[in-house]
Order: structure tokens, then sequence, then C-alpha cells
């Protein structure tokens, strides 16, 4: 009897330490690559690319995902999570994923639409009383005598009334001009997240700093305050403080068991973050904004490749995913639909903008192997996705080094691999 009692202690005590230390399996079905049409060999050409930027420390390592018709056909580590431990990168490893938050709170925002809560053409004042009668600031030529190399003057500047509220859609599609070039970045410093502020505590004060542009005449990115703006527009239409919505209503229902603003102190799971020198990679710390009461919209989130990939493949499948449905077929088509034109100036050409996410309108001019209507967005610490609605296909890249290279080459490898069709079947789970 003791015998057998330690021998199911001693097994439960190695199944903990496996659990501990083994990998966790694949959070979607799992496919060979020649099973989802795409070419193994043809993949390993992701490896290649990543290694090549590895050795150039263009960041200390990554992690690839490639989904096609719903099932995970490449999942891989590359590289180092620290450099300083040397300690090999996790395909579950945590990533700071920056301005990837955006599709998430643009998620939220048209779960709000569709409840009636929030319109798409709402003045954001509705929400937020101090945005409204927002100024527009007309840049004024410099005055005296040139500056010496290497300095830059406060811009001069006088105020005129908008021509028009800016609307929720408009935060949607950086066509606000709030905070989103040199004049209102630099007015909007003057005012900055004091401490640990809270979204409510800090948005009012921007009511106060005057748009880059009358609003709808250009494209120009908010890299923060546009959508930390939408997400205190979240927490005010559904009575929740933002972390709570998301969590309840999108990161539960999709099964994002690592997706979160703030991860336990000393996670040793959390990818250090570094910034690229001459030379080297540098350790840098966290931006001001992850102070744990500030739910930053624009770039507060952190997550995993295969989390990630939970809340692309539910707009893949058009608003559903394990049969929870966030949004309907018709909404995550105007989500992806470009509100914007690649016309509009500011935006790069065959790239127009949805709500919340960049659409390819031309994949020539683009110069992309992606299809025409593929969608996605980018992080500034190297986080990129993507979907192709033609192809059936997510990409994921997680890195934790700003580099702008990487993602077109990354895409392209992705597209390259592809050797049949998608399926033409649609989803199975149309329920809800």
């Amino acid at each position: 009897m003791r015998k057998s009692l330690k021998l199911t202690v001693g097994s439960a005590f190695l199944l903990l330490v496996l659990a501990l230390v083994w990998p966790l399996a694949a959070a979607g079905p799992v496919a060979k690559p020649e099973d989802v049409g795409m070419s193994s060999e043809r993949l390993r050409r992701i490896h290649e690319l990543v290694q090549r930027h590895i050795d150039a420390k263009s960041f200390s390592g990554a992690v690839t995902l490639v989904a096609r018709n719903g099932r995970i056909a490449h999942l891989e580590a590359h590289g180092l999570m620290d450099l300083e431990s040397k300690k090999p990168m996790a395909t579950n490893g945590i990533f700071r994923i920056m301005s990837m938050t955006k599709p998430v709170v643009g998620t939220a925002i048209l779960m709000l639409v569709e409840e009636g809560k929030v319109r798409i053409g709402d003045p954001v004042s509705r929400f937020i009383p101090e945005f409204k009668g927002l100024k527009v600031a007309v840049a004024q030529p410099a005055a005296g005598p040139p500056l010496p190399p290497g300095t830059t003057a406060e811009p001069r500047f006088y105020t005129i009334p908008g021509d028009r509220e800016i609307t929720v859609r408009d935060l949607l599609t950086h066509t606000s001009g709030l905070v989103s070039g040199t004049i209102s970045n630099r007015e909007a410093g003057k005012v900055g997240l004091k401490g640990r502020e809270t979204l409510a505590d800090y948005l009012p004060r921007l009511g106060g700093v005057p748009l880059e542009f009358q609003p709808g005449t250009r494209w120009a990115y908010s890299a923060q305050a546009g959508f930390d703006t939408l997400l205190r527009i979240v927490e005010i239409a559904s009575g929740q403080p933002a972390d709570q919505f998301l969590k309840q209503r999108i990161f539960d229902p999709l099964g994002m068991k690592d997706t979160f603003f703030y991860p336990a102190e000393g996670n040793p799971r959390l990818v250090t973050l570094y910034r690229r020198t001459a030379t080297a990679l540098e350790k840098q710390n966290n931006p001001n904004f992850m102070n744990g009461a500030y739910f930053s919209g624009g770039g507060g989130l952190m997550s995993t490749a295969e989390d990630y990939l939970q809340i692309a493949q539910m707009l893949l499948n058009g608003g559903q995913l394990n049969g929870k449905r966030l949004l309907g077929p018709r909404t995550v088509e105007l989500m992806r639909s470009a509100f914007i034109p690649d016309t509009l100036p500011g935006r790069a050409a065959g790239e127009g903008y949805g709500l919340s996410v960049r659409v390819v309108t031309n994949p020539i001019a683009r110069n992309t192997f992606l299809s025409q209507g593929s969608f996605g967005w980018s992080g500034a610490f190297g986080t990129h996705f993507w979907i192709d609605p033609k192809e059936k296909i997510v990409g994921v890249l997680m890195t934790q080094t700003a580099n702008n290279q990487v993602r077109a080459d990354f895409e392209n490898t992705v597209m390259q691999a592809i050797v049949e069709p998608a399926a033409s079947a649609e989803p199975r789970d149309r329920a809800n």
C-alpha cells in the first residue's frame, strides 16, 4: 500500500515538473503544412529570414506563426528571449504588442456599436465633454535667425475653430488630427501622464490640445491618444473598466489566457525589450504608460503569438471562433473595408485604412504578395500580423525590438510557401 502511494506521489510530482518545463501545446488545431496547401520546405525559409536578422543584431529572437484554414501550419521560436542570460526563445513567450492593441480596441468598439451603445459617427464629445469644440493648429513660419545645427525651435502656431467635431470613426481611422503631428505632440507633452493616473484622469486634459489638422482631411497616425480615447469610450459606454471589459468580453471567450495589460512581476515568459544601437542591442525599460493603472488602447497589451492568433482567426471567420460569436459577419466586413483610400494624404500606395486596421487595396502598388483585401497591423517593438481572407491565412510575427524591414519580408516568405488553393468550405462553426 505504501509503495503504491509513493509511486502515485512520485508520478504526480513528475507530472507537475513536466507541466512547468514542457512547452505548452499549440492553442489551436495543428496541421502538416501540406495538409493545408503549403510547402514545408518553403516554410523553412521563415527561419532563414529571421536568423539573418538575428545575426545582424536586428533583434534577439522571435516567434513566428502561420495558420491556414484555421489550423497552425508553422509555429517556431527563434534566437534568445534574453541576451544576458542566453535564455532560448519559447513559442509561448509574452511580448509587448504595442499597437497591435489597436485592433483589439477596434473589436471592442464595434461590439458596442452592434449593441447600440456607440455609433461610428458619434462625436467623441458625447462621451468625453472636454473634446467639444477642439481647436485646430495652424503652423507659422519660424521667426528670427536660423538655429544652430542639431537644434530645433518650439513650433509657432495659432489656432482656428474645427470645421466639425472629431468622431469615433475619425479615431478608428487615424483621421482625427488628435496628437498626430509635430504641434499636437508637443502640446500634448505639456499635459502628459502623471504617476499612476487612469484613462479617466488623463484624457480630459487632451481637450485643451489643438488638433494637427482639420478632421478628415488627411491620414496621420495617432500613436497612442486616439485609441486611448476609444478605450475610454469603451469604459463609459459599457460601464466597466477597460481591462475587465476586454477580459470578460474578448479574451475569456476566445481562450486568450496570456493577454493582459500587466503581467505578474518577474514573469519568466516575458521577453526582454531591446533597442538597436549602432553596434549592439541595448536593454530598454517599459514605456512610462505601463504603470499598473493606465490601460492604453494605443499600445498597452501584452500577448503571445498563439493568443493573438485567436482574435485574428475570429476575424477571419467572420466574427466567431469555437462557438463564441463576438461580431456579426457584416461588422467584420466593415472593419476590413477601406474607409480611407490610399489617395488620402498620408496613406501609403496600395494601403487603405479600415476601422483600426490597414487594408491592402492594391497589392501591385504595395509591392506585396498579400491578396487584395488582406488586413492587419503592427507594433512599435517589432510585432506584426495580417489576415488574408482570400488565402485564409493568418500570419503573426513577434519580436521585441523596433524593426520595420522584416515585416514585408515575413509576409512574402509566408505567401510564397502557398502551393495549393485555400479550402473553399466555410468554417463549420456558424452558431450564435
